[in-house]
C-alpha cells in the first residue's frame, strides 16, 4: 500500500548487561528502534463510502454527492462519476421525483446521500439505494438499477418518507402503505411529525440473511435506526407480518435509538462462522470536532435485539454513548505524522481473499474539514466481535505456530478508546510488557493462548480479549499490533515497533 513517510524520529532504549571494570565484565549495550513518521495518503475521498466487489474481481466505491470510483486492489482508485448526470440517466429529467417530495436543501441545491449499491440475483440487475434531503428530517429513500455497478443508474422509485406533515403527506405513500382510512396520529406531535419517535430516511444499507431474504437498514438521529425487509424481485420495502412493540407496519423494525440522538449510518453484515448479524454505526457529530465514531452491536437475528458487549441494547435515553462497543474515535501512534480525527460514515465489506475489511471516511487534526477514505482489515476476537486494525490495510501475516509471551516482550504503545463522544485524541502511551505483567501507563497481566494469535489483557479492571498479528504501518515501520475488546464496551490498541 502506498505510504506518506515525511519525517523520522529516533526512539531508544538502553539495556544493561553489566558495568566495564576492572573484571573485564560487557559493557552496557543500546537497542535502537527507528520510528519512522508518515500518514497514509488515500487516491479516494468519497463521504459515507459504501464497496461492492463485482464478480470479476473490480471494486466499486460509492457514496454520497454522485461519486463513484473502482479499483482493482483498494489502493489505486480512478473516479467513474463526479457528477449527477455522469452516476445517473435520468436523475434531473422532468419533474425530477427523486426530489419532488424533500425539495431543495437550505443552499437552494438537491442533496443526494449515501448510494449504497448491491447486485440483485432475482432481478438480475445492480440495484442503488439512496436518500434524498432537504432538512434534519424531510427525506426519503430511492431505488434505481443498472446492468453494471458503472452505470449509468436509472432512478425508479421512492418511498419510506420521514418529516411529512397533516398538510403533506398526501405527497407521500403512507395511504398507499396503511391504506387511505389509516390512523396516522401515532407518527404526529402538534400536528408535525415525531421525529424524537419516527425515523429521519436517510443513510439505506441492504444486506442478505443466511436465509436469503433482503432487508434494507437506515435512519439517523432523529427516532433511531430502523429495519424493513426488501422484496426482492422489485427491490422495493415489504411491510412486517409480525406486530408488537418496536414494530411498525410503514417504517418496520425499530433496532435501537431515539429521542434525536447522535446515532447514525447503520450498516450490517453476517458472519457465517459466528452465526451473528453483526450492526456498525456512527456516534456522534459529523464534524472534526464533533465526536465522530464508529460502534458496533451483533444479533443472532435480522431484527434483533441488538447487543453491545455488556448485553446492552440503547433506546432514547442521554447516556447513549455507554451503549456500543466503541471501535475507534479519535487518536494517534508514534508514527503518524497527523492524528486521525472523526472516523465514520462506514460499512463493511469482505476482500478478494474472503477477509472482513472497514471502509470509513476519516478526518485529521489539521483544522479542516477535509477528509480521505481509509480502509483497515477487521479480525474476529475470541469472544465474536469484529475489531480493526489502527493503520490502513496492509500484508497482514500471523505466525504460524502462533505467539508465545515474550513475543510481546517490550515497550507497547496502547490506545484506549473509552466510550466519551468528544474532541478529545487519545495519544497512544508506551507501556511496558514482560512475563505476563503490564507496567507503565497501563497496568495490569496478559496471557497468550498456547499455539494461537489469541491474547487476553486484564487492565484497570477491565478483560480484554483480542488477537494479535504483524503488519506494516502507514509510515513503512515492521509492528506487532495487540487488537481487543473489553466487557466494557472499550476497543483498546497496542503497537509494538519491531
Amino acid at each position: 500500500m502506498k505510504r506518506a513517510v515525511t519525517a523520522l524520529v529516533m526512539a531508544m532504549t538502553m539495556a544493561l548487561t553489566g558495568c566495564a571494570g576492572t573484571n573485564g565484565g560487557k559493557a552496557g549495550t543500546e537497542k535502537k528502534v527507528e520510528i519512522k513518521k508518515g500518514n497514509y495518503n488515500s487516491e479516494a475521498s468519497i463521504h459515507d463510502p459504501q464497496i461492492l466487489l463485482d464478480s470479476e474481481g473490480t471494486y466499486w466505491m460509492v457514496g454520497s454527492h454522485y461519486l463513484e470510483a473502482e479499483s482493482g486492489d483498494l489502493e489505486k482508485w480512478t473516479y467513474t462519476s463526479k457528477t449527477p448526470t455522469v452516476l445517473f440517466s435520468n436523475i434531473y429529467d422532468g419533474d425530477m421525483p427523486a426530489f419532488d417530495y424533500v425539495g431543495k436543501n437550505d443552499q437552494g441545491t438537491y442533496s443526494c446521500w449515501a448510494e449504497n449499491i448491491i447486485y440483485n440475483d432475482t432481478m438480475k440487475k445492480y440495484v442503488m439505494y439512496f436518500c434524498t434531503t432537504s432538512t434534519y428530517i424531510k427525506s426519503d429513500i430511492c431505488m434505481a438499477v443498472a446492468d453494471s455497478p458503472k452505470g449509468p443508474w436509472e432512478y425508479k422509485a421512492k418511498f419510506l418518507y420521514s418529516g411529512w406533515t397533516k398538510k403533506d403527506v398526501k405527497n407521500t405513500d403512507m395511504y398507499d402503505v396503511l391504506g387511505e382510512n389509516a390512523d396516522l396520529s401515532r407518527y404526529l406531535q402538534y400536528g408535525a411529525y415525531n421525529n424524537k419517535q419516527w425515523p429521519n430516511s436517510i443513510d439505506p444499507a441492504v444486506f442478505t440473511d443466511m436465509d436469503g431474504r433482503m432487508w434494507l437498514v437506515y435512519g439517523s438521529w432523529s427516532g433511531g435506526i430502523f429495519l424493513i425487509e426488501l422484496d426482492k424481485a422489485t427491490g422495493l420495502p415489504v411491510s412486517p407480518k409480525e406486530t408488537g412493540e418496536g414494530i411498525d407496519p410503514y417504517y418496520g423494525y425499530r433496532l435501537l435509538g431515539g429521542g434525536h440522538h447522535a446515532i447514525e449510518a447503520p450498516y450490517i453484515v453476517y458472519d457465517s462462522e459466528t452465526k451473528y448479524y453483526y450492526l456498525f454505526l456512527s456516534y456522534g457529530e459529523l464534524k472534526r470536532e464533533g465526536g465522530y465514531q464508529i460502534r458496533e452491536f451483533r444479533s443472532k437475528t435480522p431484527t434483533g435485539p441488538y447487543v453491545d458487549a455488556k448485553g446492552q441494547t440503547p433506546a432514547d435515553q442521554d447516556d447513549f454513548f455507554n451503549y456500543g462497543v466503541k471501535l475507534m474515535g479519535n487518536y494517534t501512534f508514534p508514527s503518524l505524522e497527523t492524528a486521525y480525527m472523526a472516523p465514520g460514515g462506514e460499512s463493511v465489506f469482505k476482500d478478494k481473499n474472503g477477509d472482513w475489511c472497514l471502509v470509513y471516511h476519516q478526518r485529521f487534526d489539521n483544522g479542516s474539514e477535509d477528509f480521505q477514505d481509509r480502509i483497515h482489515r477487521l479480525y474476529m476476537t475470541p469472544e465474536g466481535w469484529l475489531v480493526p486494525q489502527p493503520f490502513e490495510l496492509s500484508d497482514d501475516k500471523v505466525k504460524n505456530k502462533g505467539y508465545q509471551d515474550d513475543d510481546l516482550d517490550g515497550d507497547v504503545y496502547m490506545i484506549d478508546h473509552g466510550l466519551s463522544v468528544d474532541s478529545n485524541i487519545n495519544e497512544a502511551e508506551k507501556t511496558a510488557f514482560h512475563k505476563e505483567k503490564i507496567t507503565g501507563a497501563y497496568k495490569g497481566t496478559y496471557e497468550i493462548k498456547k499455539g494461537t494469535n489469541q491474547v487476553v489483557l486484564k487492565i484497570n479492571g477491565g478483560v480484554y480479549t483480542g488477537v494479535i498479528t504483524d503488519t506494516t504501518d502507514e509510515a513503512g515501520n515492521k509492528i506487532r499490533t495487540i487488537l481487543a475488546v473489553g466487557d466494557n464496551n472499550q476497543t483498546i490498541w497496542g503497537v509494538k515497533y519491531l
